[in-house]
């Protein structure tokens, strides 16, 4: 079977260069001794180093013409080439409901996609590696002050610690991208209970950077009826910042603080989150 063709609706970008491959394959030893699988393996480049590893191996890949190449050239994995869309699986079905580590060559299209939906199944997930734009990657690992950030900092560094782990130049890929990317790396940290309300807390952040520029006392108001919420609640030292400059634990209060005054607001309270 001939080689798989790039499909720029499904933002393929294939990996050439099998150094880099290799080590964005051993990037799932730091989670050993249990399954892993791999979103968008296309021709099977990191899924050649992965196969070799002593432990259990499924792939998931969306494109059919990928899936038969997959078929042909990895006859070990037989059942193990999963033909969907990762976003739609139930990953409770996959390995008997057992941990497993997530890694791929992600779509740069839907990666955040993709995160979103391991913070939706943390406790399945405790290592998430892999490839994706740049730009995103350095967004995952920034820390409060910095312009990277934002939503996804907070959502994921409540939950994973982040490492940045190498960067990755554009000829190396093909059809090269138009920017670089970068291996990142997420463990599971030892938080169990965040400490607040998880979906509100979702809401509080998201709020809040939709607009990063203005304090927290002009972001928060769309959060309450006509924007008005008890005296004295946006009068705080608090108020005065705006998002970057909190940390996951300010957010945590924060979320506390604007449960607190939903519940004295009954008709924001019933509010979908």
């Amino acid at each position: 079977m001939k080689n798989v063709r790039p499909k720029k609706n499904l933002g393929q970008h294939f990996l050439t260069d099998l150094n880099v491959a290799k080590a964005i394959a051993d990037t799932v030893d730091a989670c050993p001794d249990i399954p892993v699988l791999e979103v968008g393996p296309g021709m099977g480049v990191l899924t050649q180093y992965l196969v070799d590893k002593p432990r259990e191996l499924s792939v998931v890949e969306i494109d059919r013409e990928s899936v038969a190449y997959l078929h042909e050239h990895f006859p070990v994995l037989r059942d193990k080439v999963i033909s969907g869309d990762f976003l739609r699986m139930d990953l409770h079905q996959l390995f008997g409901g057992r941990q497993f580590v997530l890694t791929g060559n992600y779509p740069y299209d839907i990666s955040t996609q993709i995160f979103f939906k391991m913070l939706d199944n943390k406790d399945l997930i405790p290592c998430c590696t892999g490839m994706i734009q740049r730009e995103v990657a350095l967004r995952m690992a920034s820390e409060p002050g910095n312009k990277a950030y934002g939503i996804l900092s907070v959502l994921i560094q409540a939950w994973y610690d982040v490492e940045y782990l190498f960067t990755v130049d554009e000829h190396v890929f093909n059809p090269p991208p138009k920017v670089k990317s970068a291996v990142i790396r997420m463990t599971r940290n030892k938080v169990t209970d965040i400490g607040c309300d998880e979906k509100l807390f979702r809401r509080v952040v998201k709020t809040v950077f939709n607009q990063r520029r203005k304090m927290l006392r002009v972001s928060l108001r769309q959060l309450f009826p006509k924007g008005e919420a008890s005296t004295g609640f946006f009068e705080g030292e608090m108020m005065t910042l705006r998002p970057e400059q909190l940390s996951i634990s300010q957010f945590v209060e924060l979320t506390n603080m604007v449960e607190k005054e939903l519940g004295s607001t009954s008709p924001a309270a019933g509010q979908p989150i």
